[in-house]
């Protein structure tokens, strides 16, 4: 047998099993009690206030869906109830039909301006009484579902920033901890995302105590998935991983490998990379770099080494070699890897701050303390764009060698 239709008044019988409430202000206990008799008869729950002060009370507690409000009353008339009510930010949405029997233009002018949100004669007929409530329940009714909608928003929204947070802390984990990090090798770095989760990352690499590995990536966009994306690539360059996966360290040879291993994204998203190997006895520093640009040595004698090489980012071309370059790294040198974040920072014509002044304010700094240095030159950006926040993620990490 098949089932038995549902009446098409059953969806309204359920909206109704919850009656809408309607607050009634009103001194005149006659006149309040006529139109509660009425209002009930319409089926709404009706509380009932003989003065302003009594029925903001109620409405501060009961949250009504409509307040009916007279407005001649001793005490607190209804002019100024409305505006005690518009200067709450939990009673805001509360619709008020305001009542009186001199339905004059310049009073109905005067009671919108203060608050009220319609107007109803004292000798309005039964028709009006019924339209003009049914209109204000409609609105209450909507404002209602649109407040409901916003907090269940604000929920949603707290529950993931309090996951972003989360993972955020997560992709800090990732990051090397600073101090030395091989005898005479000292690590310092600063981590800026533009959001709250970044996509640069860098790391150390130990080889033991005489070579290390070490890199800063660059995933393109911002946000979650550049996130995610940063950090499995971070895994894969983790030394034992690389000495698994790569059977090398050699800076080239890692990079065309990670370049197989990470192609670009069905959004067409990438990586730009810089990775390094410094060994210790010999001084010598050899680097491989896909589409990154930003990272320099800054010599004890004052001069500046770009580390730079022409490639592609990583996935662009799954056929792609990258080979390594090598330079010295002497006994007071600083190496500088850092993200374009930093020195892409616009000012406010749009003008960016670029590399060369950048690395003026490295050299201005000299041989100040490394801890000193990078949050100066994070500062000397923030100047020029005139804004705390970055548009783009900010990343450095500075290694000084000391022997």
């Amino acid at each position: 047998m098949p089932p038995t239709p549902i009446p098409s008044h059953t969806q309204a019988e359920a909206d109704h099993a919850i009656p809408q409430t309607v607050l009634v202000v009103d001194d005149e206990p006659v006149v309040r009690l006529s139109l509660s008799a009425r209002l009930k008869r319409l089926g709404y729950h009706v509380i009932e206030a003989s003065d302003g002060r009594v029925g903001l009370d109620l409405l501060r507690r009961e949250r009504p869906d409509l307040t009916i409000l007279d407005w001649m009353m001793p005490g607190m008339d209804g002019p100024t109830f409305c505006e005690q009510v518009r200067q709450d930010p939990e009673l805001q949405s509360s619709q008020i039909i305001l009542m009186t029997g001199h339905d004059q233009p310049d009073q109905i002018a005067e009671g919108l301006a203060r608050g009220a949100d319609d107007f109803l004669s004292k000798s309005a007929s039964k028709q009006e009484i019924t339209a003009r409530v049914q209109a204000g329940m409609r609105t209450a009714k909507l404002l209602r579902t649109l407040e409901q909608a916003r907090d269940e928003i604000q929920r949603k929204q707290e529950a993931l920033e309090r996951e972003l947070q989360s993972a955020a802390e997560y992709v800090e984990s990732l990051l090397p901890l600073q101090g030395h990090v091989l005898p005479g090798v000292r690590v310092v770095h600063a981590y800026r995302p533009s959001l709250a989760l970044g996509g640069d990352l860098f790391n150390v690499v130990p080889w033991g105590d005489r070579l290390m590995g070490l890199y800063l990536l660059d995933a393109s966009g911002h946000g979650v998935s550049p996130a995610l994306r940063s950090a499995s690539l971070s895994t894969f360059l983790r030394g034992d991983s690389l000495l698994h996966q790569v059977g090398s360290n050699d800076p080239g040879v890692i990079l065309t490998e990670a370049n197989k291993r990470f192609p670009l994204t069905e959004d067409g998203n990438y990586f730009t990379i810089i990775f390094a190997r410094l060994d210790l006895d010999s001084h010598r520093l050899s680097y491989a770099t896909a589409g990154h640009g930003g990272a320099f040595i800054h010599r004890q004698s004052g001069t500046i080494t770009r580390l730079t090489q022409p490639g592609l980012p990583l996935g662009f071309d799954i056929t792609n070699i990258y080979s390594a370059a090598e330079t010295i790294i002497e006994p007071g040198d600083r190496l500088f890897f850092l993200s374009d974040g930093l020195y892409e920072a616009p000012s406010p014509t749009g003008e960016r701050w670029g590399q060369d002044r950048l690395e003026e304010a490295v050299h201005r700094l000299g041989q100040a303390p490394l801890e000193d240095v990078i949050p100066a030159v994070i500062a000397e950006a923030i100047r020029w764009q005139e804004q705390d926040l970055f548009p783009d993620d900010v990343a450095v990490m500075g290694l000084e060698v000391d022997v």
